[in-house]
């Protein structure tokens, strides 16, 4: 069964490869995977698609925690999240079939990015389940062509990691990253300190 994870590391080198090698030397296959960068240039946020049997979760979860460079690993599969992906899709269809492609992109919210005398590119996003409904569809109308950018996910619990703005320092020290404050609020040691940067898990 598939589980979505959902993980805040360092944005350094051989943070990926640590994460995919961890389920890669279990034997899990990874369904899809995506990362990119936050607001912080520091820290990237990853979202992880991977074939898990149901009693193995919370043991995943609790190795990817483990890692050097995971700040945070959480399981959305169960979850109130959104989960999104994108595909884009190159139909080649005849002339008489083009108006029923394009009311059956419609129907799934899919728009044209490209038209030519061969046929159309579209683009979709919706959760993984319905594209791959709309795939099937125009699987129907000719040959075709998939890309798709895998999942993204986010969290829609009340409960969330926030970090605090940073607390004035005096000159000549140095302040804490958001990565730094994050390692420590995982390590369990306290923040708030001159010169660190506070982090708290704040109920909403």
């Amino acid at each position: 069964m598939l589980q979505v994870i959902s993980l805040l590391l360092e944005n350094k080198p051989g943070a990926l490869m640590r994460v995919t090698g961890v389920l890669t030397a279990r034997g899990y296959n990874i369904e899809s995977l995506t990362v990119a960068g936050t607001l912080d240039p520091e820290l990237s946020r990853m979202t992880i698609v991977v074939d898990v049997d149901p009693t193995l979760r919370a043991q995943v979860i609790k190795q990817m925690n483990k890692l050097v460079n995971v700040l945070q690993a959480v399981d959305l599969t169960d979850s109130r999240a959104v989960v999104r992906d994108l595909v884009l899709v190159r139909v080649r269809a005849s002339l008489d079939m083009r108006t029923a492609v394009l009311k059956e992109a419609e129907i799934f919210n899919a728009r044209v990015i490209d038209s030519s005398t061969e046929g159309f590119a579209l683009e979709a996003t919706d959760d993984p389940e319905k594209l791959n409904e709309f795939i099937q569809v125009m699987r129907s109308y000719g040959d075709i062509e998939v890309t798709r950018s895998g999942a993204v996910a986010v969290s829609l619990e009340s409960k969330k990691l926030r970090l605090q703005p940073p607390i004035p320092t005096p000159l000549g020290s140095r302040d804490r990253t958001s990565a730094e404050a994050l390692r420590a609020v995982k390590t369990g040691a306290q923040t708030g300190r001159d010169g660190e940067t506070a982090v708290e898990v704040i109920e909403e």
